[in-house]
């Protein structure tokens, strides 16, 4: 399948379905603390998308059962909201999708709850500035194998590995769409493949752990861990290629 070259239109339309991610992360993060349950912050999170005349676009996805993925600690992605409460020193994964007006947004930051330790915001801050280090290295021409190696290079540097078998993908009137973005070289070269385009729209989402590469799913079938078991992180932004470099549309 192709991968879409949206117009000016188009990108206006994923412009403020990322912007309302953008806020809702920031209002998640002045309302989220210890002693909150996941499905309390889950469900501020819809109502606030909701009055942003948003729908979440998580909800019901694929049958997933919130409006949020909340993953706490070793949970990397895709953590299902409960009734778990938030204790001192946790990390927790944010991560939400938009619908409006029939094009999607899609954005997710990791943070400490209370006093965390220096290896968490080591890990968080491995996370946070790959991610931004790799938005800003990007250019048009220059292949998406490229983009991936990198994410892995920035991951690697720091001492952590990235997730084996969970990607970035495309987006627009679709959540998920081509290509899909690992976090890594598949093939260790970076030749070949589809090339960044002008117009293309797509979210890059580095999932960081600390000793094995190799996830594993729960038996809730969603929440996804390294198997080594140790706690993990992760940071997604939705980007567009504007004037050939990747403009970040999830931030205020």
């Amino acid at each position: 399948m192709a991968i879409a070259i949206r117009n000016k239109n188009e990108i206006e339309l994923l412009s403020q379905a990322s912007k309302i991610v953008a806020i809702t992360l920031d209002y998640a993060k002045t309302i989220v603390g210890e002693g909150m349950s996941l499905l309390e912050l889950d469900k501020a999170i819809e109502n606030k998308i909701l009055s942003l005349n948003a729908i979440p676009s998580f909800k019901g996805l694929y049958g997933f059962p919130g409006a949020a993925c909340l993953s706490v600690n070793e949970i990397v992605i895709h953590g299902i909201p409960n009734d778990y409460r938030l204790q001192n020193g946790d990390i927790l994964g944010i991560d939400i999708g938009t619908k409006y007006k029939g094009y999607y947004g899609d954005g997710a930051i990791t943070i400490g709850i209370g006093e965390v330790t220096e290896e968490n915001k080591k890990l968080m801050s491995c996370s946070f500035d790959t991610l931004h280090n790799t938005i800003d290295s990007i250019r048009s021409g220059m292949r998406f194998k490229e983009i991936s190696a990198i994410l892995q290079h920035n991951i690697e540097s720091r001492g952590f590995f990235p997730l084996f078998g969970f990607c970035g993908h495309g987006i627009g009137t679709q959540p998920h769409a081509e290509p899909n973005i690992p976090n890594y070289l598949e093939s260790n070269t970076k030749i070949g493949g589809p090339k960044v385009r002008n117009g293309m729209v797509f979210c890059l989402e580095p999932m960081v752990c600390q000793k094995s590469s190799k996830s594993k799913i729960l038996a809730d079938k969603w929440s996804v861990v390294s198997e080594d078991g140790l706690n993990t992180s992760h940071h997604e932004h939705t980007v567009a290629m504007i004037d050939g470099r990747a403009k970040i549309l999830t931030e205020l």
